[in-house]
């Protein structure tokens, strides 16, 4: 590998740090499949993504910080009341920029 595809990896690898982080949680995997399940319209409240996780309140909530600081998740609110979804512009697209550069690194030199 040549010292510009290692240092293209090293900066992937930072972009994606926080992302990497928040979905390597177990629990927050459960709040990510439960909110991709949910309806992206107008999204999810706490006490709904508390029912299906069986997670405390105060859990969940705690979560979905990490996963909203991670730009994994958004809030949009109506009134007083907070609906959690994906976000569309997420930062789990930039994923696919690591796993593309990993990719072009194992293949075979021509």
């Amino acid at each position: 590998m040549n010292r510009e595809t290692a240092a293209q990896i090293a900066v992937e690898f930072k972009n994606n740090q926080k992302v990497l982080v928040a979905i390597g949680n177990g629990t927050q995997q459960a709040i990510l499949q439960t909110l991709i399940q949910g309806p992206q319209t107008p999204g999810m409240r706490v006490g709904e993504i508390r029912l299906r996780t069986h997670l405390s309140r105060p859990a969940v909530s705690h979560h979905l910080k990490i996963l909203k600081d991670a730009q994994i998740v958004s809030v949009h609110k109506q009134g007083t009341i907070n609906y959690y979804r994906l976000d569309s512009k997420s930062k789990l697209k930039s994923l696919k920029d690591l796993v593309h550069v990993i990719e072009k690194a194992l293949l075979p030199c021509e």
